[in-house]
């Protein structure tokens, strides 16, 4: 796997949690735990989509 697919992977995964969040939070009881859960391995995508950008871009 290339540093690029690996990067839009986790892209990917970093939106689709986007989706996820939104969608419990709009739900009239929203799961709080499930919630945080999700938006902590958001914050770890991100952290992680960032270090390969960077890496990508020092490396060229």
């Amino acid at each position: 796997m290339t540093v690029a697919s690996h990067l839009a992977e986790l892209v990917e995964k970093h939106r689709a949690l986007e989706r996820s969040i939104e969608e419990e939070m709009s739900r009239p009881h929203a799961d709080d735990i499930r919630v945080a859960d999700m938006k902590k391995k958001k914050l770890r995508l991100k952290e992680e989509i960032e270090r390969l950008r960077t890496r990508k871009v020092s490396v060229h």
